[in-house]
């Protein structure tokens, strides 16, 4: 999410739009979080199928876009509760529908969408599944969230020095201390009263900085494609890819992390 500038006057209504927004998103994907299973895995595939639709568009590949949506669609089934769930199958078939994507597209650009759609899909999934799983995905949200949130009023507040002023405008040095900040504090909130395992709670500083990252990277997404947003599903956020852009790297970074834990306490 970017660092947009003090809304003026006039653009009050769209602020409170932006708002009343993020407020119904933020509690769908609580909820859907919460209930996990079929509820989480509906949401994750819509979540993947836009931004599959959307880095079409950005990336010029629109004329192929369906089959995209088509081939990803295979593996996001293969996720579902009734199936093989987050596993490595679901993995391989990720791979499998990029490759697949790549020859008939005939380009690498279409392909790499289905990673970066189907790989958090997956790790989202995967860290529901785990022991533990509703809290260490809660907090994989929430740092995201709070990364977002502490970027954009400590930007406001603030202001200095630009981030990437080639690739982002509005990003300061300030906004991303202001996220990371925000993000350790919410982490130690967790850990202290829901037992969050400290070391995640040292984790979300650079999670916080790869989010931004991400939030980086969809930016020049869209400075290249000359859009000023992914899409426009969403009044006064934009599209899936504008809403998400921090959580589609930290998601699978997340995986890995527990994944390996999981391994070695089996060892």
């Amino acid at each position: 999410m970017s660092e947009p500038a003090a809304p003026a006057p006039g653009k009050a209504s769209e602020l409170q739009t932006r708002i009343i927004v993020g407020v119904l998103l933020i509690a769908a994907a609580v909820l859907a979080e919460y209930f996990g299973g079929a509820f989480l895995w509906i949401l994750v595939i819509l979540m993947a199928l836009g931004i599959m639709s959307e880095w079409a568009g950005l990336t010029g590949r629109r004329k192929n876009r369906l089959l995209a949506m088509y081939a990803l669609s295979v593996p996001l089934a293969i996720m579902s509760p009734w199936a093989a769930g987050p596993s490595f199958l679901a993995l391989g078939m990720i791979m499998g529908a990029a490759m697949f994507v790549a020859v008939f597209d005939q380009s690498l650009k279409l392909a790499a969408g289905v990673f970066y759609a189907g790989l958090p899909a997956l790790a989202i999934v995967f860290i529901r599944e785990i022991d533990n799983g509703i809290l260490i995905l809660f907090w994989t949200l929430v740092l995201v969230w709070a990364t977002d949130i502490g970027a954009y009023f400590a930007g406001r507040a603030i202001g200095g020095p630009k981030l990437a002023p080639q690739v982002s405008p509005n990003k300061t040095w300030a906004g991303l201390i202001g996220g990371v900040a925000l993000t350790a504090a919410v982490s130690f909130v967790l850990h202290v009263y829901w037992d969050l395992p400290f070391h995640l709670v040292l984790l979300s500083i650079p999670l916080a900085v790869l989010a931004q990252m991400g939030d980086l990277f969809e930016s020049w997404l869209k400075r290249k494609a000359g859009a000023k947003d992914s899409g426009t599903i969403f009044p006064g956020h934009g599209g899936v890819m504008d809403r998400l852009d921090g959580l589609i790297p930290v998601a699978p970074v997340v995986a890995l992390i527990t994944l390996g834990e999981n391994l070695a306490a089996l060892s």
